[in-house]
């Protein structure tokens, strides 16, 4: 089944960063963490997957994450190139973005949301070694992160990008292991709030004291981003409610949040581009342009979503989450000859306990 509360903070979280990046708004880093979150909810997942296929959970979800990755780079590594991106080896990681892929001036503006990805394949190499380790040294595997974070920082470490954000990131990839794990549920109430709130106030001492470049935007303040971003995800995680049927029984809602999921990775990659391409092009207020942005990533997902679908075997649709409907069940079917005892032969009722002739729709595949 799937948990449709997680669904729902995947959604907010990528409607989240689009209206940040189409805003520059600092306060939401503080409000909603959301790449913090989007990592914890991965591992969640990715620990899931591990538990069902094994090793080969990895292959699974590198499958899943590439093609919108190399239908992105067939649009815009062909233009930078025109535009004086030289050629080179490095090329190649636009195909596998172990590293920062190659990009000329504009093209590292409005391609910028690409160390997502990078750091996401990381994660994923290193979750088979990260999760049995996990499970029989928890505390220990779980500070690791961020005692790099503090090694990269105060250059005890070099800081390399992709070893600041296993720092930064890998810390919640692992909290959604322990979030898998029932970890966090197992908890006493009194010691989840104890551990959210010495979390969150040395995440807030730490940035309202340590202000970046631009004021409190948790992105410039690495070590209070991490601390205030833990205790933002132990609180969703760890408080998650027993059920969402409030959230089943609001149909526009639920397909809202379904069209999100299964669109996520279409919408993070191409939303920074169309947000460049609007600031630039287009003399916009802020409702306007939020408003302009909107609608070209719908585009955008119209035109590129249904690689996703490829990508994880799904049938490709223009907008999931239809409701399938089931084909009227015809008298034929319905009285169909079935062996029928001797005894049920003279009830009757005996007619009225066939088996129905259909079976249950099958569960959907979920996204990550």
């Amino acid at each position: 089944m799937r948990n449709r509360y997680v669904d729902l903070l995947r959604a907010a979280a990528i409607v989240r960063v689009v209206v940040y990046h189409t805003t520059h708004w600092a306060f939401l880093t503080i409000a909603f963490p959301a790449m913090t979150v989007m990592f914890a909810l991965a591992g969640s997942l990715m620990a899931a997957s591990m538990d069902s296929h094994g090793v080969s959970a990895v292959w699974r979800r590198v499958r899943r994450l590439l093609p919108a990755l190399w239908v992105l780079a067939a649009v815009f590594v062909p233009a930078m190139l025109l535009t004086g991106l030289p050629v080179s080896w490095r090329l190649l990681y636009w195909v596998v973005p172990l590293f920062d892929p190659p990009a000329n001036q504009w093209g590292a503006l409005a391609l910028s949301a690409i160390w997502y990805l990078r750091d996401y394949l990381w994660f994923v190499l290193l979750s088979p070694l990260a999760l049995p380790l996990f499970r029989r040294f928890p505390v220990p595997t779980l500070l690791a992160p961020y005692l790099l974070l503090v090694c990269t920082e105060i250059g005890v470490l070099p800081g390399h990008p992709v070893l600041k954000d296993v720092g930064l990131y890998f810390g919640a990839w692992l909290l959604g292991f322990a979030h898998h794990d029932g970890m966090l549920r197992r908890l006493s109430r009194r010691a989840l709030v104890s551990c959210v709130g010495v979390l969150a106030v040395a995440g807030a001492a730490w940035f309202l004291t340590h202000p970046g470049p631009r004021g409190y935007d948790l992105n410039d303040i690495r070590i209070g981003n991490a601390l205030w971003s833990a205790a933002f995800v132990i609180a969703l995680l760890g408080f998650a409610p027993a059920t969402t049927a409030w959230l089943e029984r609001r149909a526009g809602l639920l397909r809202a949040v379904t069209v999100l999921n299964s669109r996520a990775l279409t919408i993070y990659l191409w939303h920074m581009p169309i947000v460049i391409a609007v600031t630039v092009v287009f003399s916009l207020g802020l409702s306007a342009r939020l408003a302009a942005v909107t609608l070209l990533v719908a585009v955008a997902v119209a035109l590129f979503g249904w690689v996703e679908d490829v990508s994880a075997r799904r049938r490709p649709v223009l907008l999931p989450g239809r409701r399938r409907v089931r084909e009227p069940q015809t008298a034929r079917s319905v009285m169909s000859p079935l062996p029928v005892s001797r005894s049920s032969r003279n009830s009757p009722v005996g007619e009225l306990v066939t088996p129905s002739v259909f079976s249950p729709d099958p569960v959907r595949a979920s996204i990550r």
